[in-house]
């Protein structure tokens, strides 16, 4: 057991991380939170709107890759959770450099704060992407990571830095890998909202290729459940899988977002695949529930809870598909959707 109450949580203003902060809060997790996140295109202050009063909380603007900040917050903290990172594949595809350095370079340099300080604890939160391709069965701790995007390969290497600090350095760190996250406060380049807000617009539904990529689904409730559950139980040096044991193609869990929100299929449109597209991921969380922890919600009450924040909560993700987002959609997905085909 770990007694790491004061944690920095890098990247908290994220989708994933700003769900942690508040799920720490919420279960009297952690005497103190400070978030550092560089409040890039997917980070938004916003997402933390309902913890800022809390006096256990405090916010700074910074990169993760600034050593001077990092020390200077380290100092105030005995454990390090990281979440920040670059995140979408196809943007790793288009410009790979900013991936390399926050994932690889900025993850050494908060090891290096954490062994400089002596923390109790760091813990690196990571993908199955890094597995690549599964074409049958599922990857368990002990595989080798085969990445197969720019955006996998950098988590990799983060990964693989957090086990020779451990190794090297006696850092007590520890690597989560999870599956497919989904829930409120995502940012609407992923699927999953993406194709929410196109359906409550009428507008479509750019699915790659024929549909049949498989991707195991895990709510970030239960994520970050698992997390908690892990800086608090788990074993320095280990790595552990989160899965939410819920597999669906593309087109299934389309189709389930479609039903949820009385639209037509009709407004799915099959455009061409991203280059290198993983078939299939798939891993075994059997070590993780060896401590204890399991995804809490089913996955189709998780799915519609989601549906339904994202039509109770159009002020948050409105000004979002604006600006930046808007231009990249339209780089993205323009051509992809003119030489694209209906799928009923």
């Amino acid at each position: 057991m770990t007694s790491a109450r004061r944690l920095l949580v890098t990247g908290g203003a994220g989708f994933i991380g700003s769900n942690f902060v508040r799920h720490m809060f919420a279960s009297e997790g952690a005497d103190r939170i400070i978030v550092l996140d560089k409040l890039t295109y997917a980070g938004n202050r916003a997402n933390l709107a309902d913890v800022e009063a809390d006096p256990r909380f405090s916010f700074v603007q910074g990169d993760i890759a600034d050593a001077a900040v990092v020390g200077s917050l380290s100092g105030e903290v005995d454990a390090i959770v990281n979440f920040a990172a670059e995140s979408h594949v196809d943007r790793s595809i288009d410009a790979a450099d900013a991936f390399i350095r926050t994932e690889v370079y900025g993850t050494f340099v908060l090891l290096e704060a954490a062994r400089h300080h002596q923390h109790a604890r760091y813990l690196q939160v990571s993908t199955d992407e890094v597995y690549g391709n599964v074409p049958e069965g599922s990857s368990t701790e002990e595989d080798p990571v085969r990445p197969r995007s720019p955006y996998a390969a950098s988590k990799a290497g983060a990964d693989l830095l957090v086990r020779a600090y451990h190794t090297t350095y006696g850092l007590p760190a520890m690597i989560t890998r999870a599956s497919n996250n989904f829930g409120p406060y995502q940012y609407p380049e992923k699927i999953i909202p993406l194709f929410v807000t196109n359906a409550i617009d009428d507008q479509p539904l750019p699915l790659y290729g024929d549909g049949l990529q498989v991707r195991d689904w895990l709510f970030v409730a239960d994520h970050c459940d698992a997390i908690a559950h892990i800086l608090e139980r788990g074993e320095p040096g280990e790595t552990y899988n989160v899965g939410g044991d819920r597999e669906l193609t593309n087109l299934d869990l389309t189709r389930a977002i479609l039903g949820l929100l009385d639209k037509p299929s009709s407004l799915v449109r099959s455009v061409p695949d991203r280059p290198g597209h993983d078939r299939r991921y798939s891993i075994d969380s059997t070590k993780l529930r060896a401590l204890g922890w399991k995804p809490a919600q089913p996955f189709e009450d998780a799915l519609r809870a989601t549906v339904d924040w994202y039509v109770a909560h159009e002020a948050w993700w409105r000004p979002l598909k604006s600006g930046e987002y808007l231009d990249y959609y339209r780089r993205q997905y323009a051509h992809r959707l003119a030489a694209g085909v209906a799928i009923e």
